[in-house]
């Protein structure tokens, strides 16, 4: 049993196809299912069910992937422990980031991380919360930038920022004629949502109320869509605090107001999250102290 066909089972089980695996893998078809068939015979148990239209594993073949996941994991470690005598921020780093967060904060601070870490590359990929977790726990990434708590064990999380959330108007509501919002009155308002899958979706819904008027009618799927919405006078929204530079904007001869909330205002902590034992461990706790070095204005350093 060698090392190179435990990552044949996991690149497997993760693509749920021979041909998908093998192009992972970086070699042909027939010689990846000989080698997992190799391995089947070397354990004496059938780890995958070939019978289905997606190759999926066994309960044996579960288990067996899980304790390969964890010797990559280690082989992977060993690696960087012998890498990072020379400089552990010279690598690449699988980096996902969530929709509400990537467009606004990324573009402020890679910069400042390049000149910290010139050695560092960044492979950055934006998606919804359950997919970025779902990629750490199969290793795909490294780390991931979400909105904490994750909702997943065997995962370290280091916080770096909170974000106060924002009441956007449209300028002539009468709640943007004052200079804060009563989170109970922008309740009642029609409020607009993100679609099913972006977590701050959730936020909003934990924030103003499950029983709250929501807008149905639209379902954005991303925060300019529903700033584009406000400016329309079609509803009201909520805004995280890096979004919201461009409020002045006009859409269509309106403007869209944004206003604080009164306190406590609602807000989310956003933090760098990675999978316990890590290999990557000591570059992503030394990446997670530079962003927060270098956070724009507009948001507070967690502590």
């Amino acid at each position: 049993m060698t090392l190179q066909e435990l990552r044949y089972i996991v690149a497997l089980a993760d693509t749920g196809s021979f041909q998908r695996a093998a192009v992972q893998c970086h070699i042909s078809q027939p010689t990846l299912s000989q080698q997992v068939k190799k391995l089947e015979e070397y354990l004496g148990a059938a780890l995958f069910d070939r019978s289905l239209r997606r190759i999926a594993p066994t309960p044996v073949g579960e288990r067996v992937v899980a304790s390969a996941r964890l010797v990559i994991e280690e082989s992977n470690r060993i690696r960087m422990i012998a890498r990072e005598g020379a400089d552990p921020m010279a690598r690449t780093l699988r980096l996902g980031v969530i929709p509400t967060v990537g467009p606004y904060l990324l573009p402020r601070i890679l910069g400042a991380i390049h000149r910290a870490h010139p050695g560092l590359r960044l492979l950055l990929r934006e998606e919804f919360t359950d997919a970025l977790l779902a990629k750490l726990e199969s290793g795909a990434l490294d780390a991931a930038l979400i909105a904490l708590p994750p909702e997943r064990e065997g995962l370290r999380a280091e916080p770096l920022f909170d974000e106060s959330f924002y009441a956007a108007l449209p300028r002539e509501h009468a709640l943007a004629r004052g200079k804060q919002v009563e989170l109970r009155e922008f309740s009642q308002q029609s409020v607009l949502l993100l679609e099913e899958g972006h977590c701050m979706r959730e936020q909003a819904l934990d924030i103003c109320g499950r029983k709250t008027a929501y807008n149905d009618e639209i379902k954005a799927t991303g925060l300019e869509t529903l700033r584009q919405m406000v400016g329309l006078g079609v509803g009201c929204t909520l805004l995280p605090a890096l979004a919201v530079d461009a409020a002045s904007v006009r859409v269509r001869g309106n403007a869209v107001a944004i206003r604080p909330f009164r306190n406590p205002a609602p807000r989310r902590r956003i933090g760098l999250v990675w999978r316990q034992r890590s290999s990557a461990e000591r570059t992503l706790l030394t990446l997670a102290a530079t962003m927060r070095a270098n956070l724009p204005a507009g948001v507070a350093p967690a502590h």
